[in-house]
């Protein structure tokens, strides 16, 4: 059962849009761009070894475009980026129509057009109307893959409420069939260990494009703080996006045309760049209430870096569980001991003692209970 580590997040955002600032302004990507030139390893030796053949298990790879050479990582027995490499992952002699191992390659190999690169830029792992479905009933399902098949994360809503959020680039979870592993959610790929992750769905997500102004996550589409319509939206773009992910989208204010990069993930105009983010809108999955619950609370934090956990006083007011030595209110648990229950398993209960009566938290409905008297206290957990 996986369980989720605070995310590191950037700047605050707010939902709105505001064309008068024409969404411009001094701005690089967050992420270095990875060590996509090739040229510091010696090409592999023409005959092909066992080795080679190392299983990258991409699907319906297609003829790489003309400059474009396979990824000669993935055809030395494997590519480090995985998602985020920007060469084709396919057999480089199935290319060149001399694969000797034919259908038995534990390659890819090209299926006519163009061919698909285990990412061919930073949006790769964003799911695109042409990826794999579900079809099971599940609206998404992320899933990690250390061999030759992608294994299901369990809990994985605590991961799509994250991604859903503009501002959040990473999340570390435990549990998984690989132990701890720490998520890159702008690139789409595993930190520090020879794994890769994706996000399947249901064909149905709807998805908002982001850009960054003035250190807030800005939603194409919405409007500003004076009531003034976005002059893009971000069906727009998606629009654009799914028909030609390596693409572009243009659009003029006034006498000014911007330029939003996909493949980039910027937003130009002249001298000027911002960066642009594209995440889902969060949807509950269907098991059960203990996600819903996990989901509307994770969409509630504040926009800091460590979690704390509070309950509600009689006022309305929240106060942080503390162990209040000496005092009335002397408590044997504190929020750090609540955080690392939650890392174990976010639907766990707790019981604990204040002044001697005994109290049960339900970190699943986010519920604390008198077990004397039956009174009931909300929960929350927040990033301060």
């Amino acid at each position: 059962m996986a369980a989720a580590h605070q995310p590191k997040e950037e700047n605050s955002c707010e939902n709105e849009s505001e064309p008068s600032e024409k969404f411009v302004g001094e701005g690089q990507s967050d992420d270095e761009e990875s060590e996509d030139g090739q040229s510091d390893d010696k090409e592999s030796e023409d005959g092909q070894s066992d080795d080679e053949q190392a299983d990258d298990g991409h699907s319906g790879v297609k003829v790489p475009r003309q400059g474009k050479e396979p990824c000669k990582y993935y055809n030395s027995g494997g590519c480090r980026d995985g998602g985020s490499c920007s060469y084709p992952h396919v057999c480089k002699y199935a290319v060149k129509g001399n694969c000797r191992y034919g259908s038995g390659c534990k390659l890819n190999h090209p299926r006519g057009g163009r061919a698909s690169s285990g990412s061919s830029n930073r949006t790769s792992g964003h799911s695109t109307s042409s990826g794999p479905k579900l079809t099971d009933g599940r609206c998404y399902q992320w899933q990690l893959k250390g061999g030759k098949d992608w294994l299901d994360i369990d809990n994985d809503h605590i991961i799509e409420a994250q991604y859903s959020l503009p501002h959040t680039k990473s999340i570390k979870i435990y549990g998984t069939p690989y132990g701890a592993v720490s998520i890159d959610l702008n690139r789409m790929r595993v930190y520090g260990k020879s794994l890769s992750v994706r996000r399947l769905d249901d064909g149905k997500s709807v998805w908002m494009w982001y850009c960054s102004l003035r250190r807030k996550w800005i939603k194409y589409g919405g409007k500003d703080s004076k009531g003034n319509i976005s002059p893009v939206k971000s069906s727009d773009i998606e629009s654009k996006f799914q028909s030609n992910p390596t693409g572009s989208f243009t659009f003029n204010i006034g006498a000014d045309t911007f330029e939003i990069r996909f493949k980039d993930m910027q937003q130009v105009c002249k001298q000027t760049m911002r960066k642009v983010t594209r995440r889902p809108v969060s949807r509950q999955k269907q098991a059960g209430g203990g996600a819903s619950q996990a989901v509307q609370a994770l969409h509630s934090l504040s926009l800091g870096t460590t979690p704390q956990w509070q309950f509600e006083g009689d006022g309305g007011t929240w106060h942080e569980f503390k162990h209040r030595m000496g005092t009335k209110t002397e408590s044997s648990v504190t929020s750090d001991d609540i955080e690392k229950k939650y890392q174990q398993n976010h639907c766990d209960s707790i019981i604990f003692k204040v002044n001697g009566n005994s109290y049960k938290l339900d970190l699943g409905a986010m519920i604390q209970t008198n077990l004397k008297t039956n009174r009931k206290r909300k929960i929350r957990r927040v990033l301060v």
